[in-house]
């Protein structure tokens, strides 16, 4: 077994996948399996934690970065390809220590993963959009520092689990929100390739008094009222032609997040032709066998191959 197949263990181990939202539900499609191909293994992964890549009314936002390191002692390449990990915990939970398991398999993989913690919503503070300025900013930081840390910065992918999901599917669709910072004013905040899993993809559908709750306090104000912010906040209503490649994963026995909402965005993306492999697997909200997390683990390490190494 190889050093990067090795790797899943840690992603088995590891609290990968976190928290829920409260969506709809309904049956799940099934789709067929593809298998990947592994990079060469890395040896070693080095991990640089706390590191700034912003300050919000005095508090600094943080992320780790997962480090593959040298192939070998001769190479210096500044070509590598980058991932940014997002957390799931609704918004106002959990934090980027979660995706460790996730950034060591994708460094020893060859990729460059900075897992990043954004502002949660706490007594009707840090309401949306928040969360999406801080990944924004983060992508953008990134870029900045793309010669640093040795990485292209037009190749970098955004891998979120449920509201991180979220948050990372409109990396690969949106521009930046918020370019108050001259510093990073030239920087795009777009991903080119986005694995979405267990992610909430439509605030505006299936509504009651009980699901309501939650998205009427992170929103800002209830449906009727603000169904701009609603929809605003809703994916699926931000495809385009020219959005990123999507890996769309998702549990055909999810609870928190109806696997309807998954097949909603993969049918708007093929309307808009653009490039998504939609997968289902026999497990929950959070993949809990050992089963459904190693196919998740390869399938993105796949998907990221195909979009940010093919070629290169």
């Amino acid at each position: 077994m190889t050093k990067c197949a090795c790797g899943v263990f840690l992603v088995l181990l590891g609290s990968l996948l976190t928290a829920s939202a409260q969506m709809p539900r309904t049956s799940p499609p099934q789709l067929p399996t593809q298998h990947p191909i592994e990079p060469p293994p890395i040896s070693e992964v080095s991990v640089q934690q706390d590191v700034p890549y912003g300050t919000v009314g005095g508090h600094s936002l943080l992320l780790d970065i997962y480090d593959p390191g040298n192939r070998d002692s001769g190479d210096q390449s500044f070509d590598r390809p980058a991932v940014v990990l997002i957390h799931g915990g609704a918004w106002s939970s959990f934090d980027k220590s979660t995706m460790r398991g996730m950034g060591m398999f994708l460094a020893r993989c060859g990729f460059v993963a900075f897992s990043v913690d954004y502002r949660l919503m706490h007594n009707n503070e840090n309401l949306w959009p928040a969360q999406l300025d801080d990944v924004q900013r983060a992508v953008r930081w990134i870029r900045a520092n793309a010669a640093k840390y040795r990485i292209d910065r037009d190749r970098i992918g955004a891998f979120g689990h449920s509201a991180g999901a979220q948050l990372a599917a409109l990396l690969g669709m949106e521009g930046t929100r918020d370019n108050s910072d001259p510093k990073l004013a030239k920087y795009s905040s777009r991903v080119e390739a986005v694995v979405d899993v267990s992610g909430p993809t439509d605030f505006t559908t299936n509504h009651d008094p009980d699901r309501d709750a939650f998205p009427t306090e992170f929103l800002g104000g209830d449906f009727a009222h603000h169904a701009e912010v609603w929809q605003d906040a809703s994916p699926v209503f931000h495809v385009s032609k020219k959005s990123a490649p999507f890996l769309i994963v998702h549990g055909s026995h999810d609870e928190d997040v109806p696997i309807a909402q998954a097949q909603e965005l993969a049918d708007k993306l093929k309307q808009a032709k653009v490039p998504v492999k939609f997968i289902t697997v026999d497990d929950e909200h959070t993949f809990r066998t050992p089963e459904a997390r190693q196919r998740l683990a390869f399938e993105s390490q796949a998907f990221f191959t195909d979009y940010l190494r093919a070629g290169r």
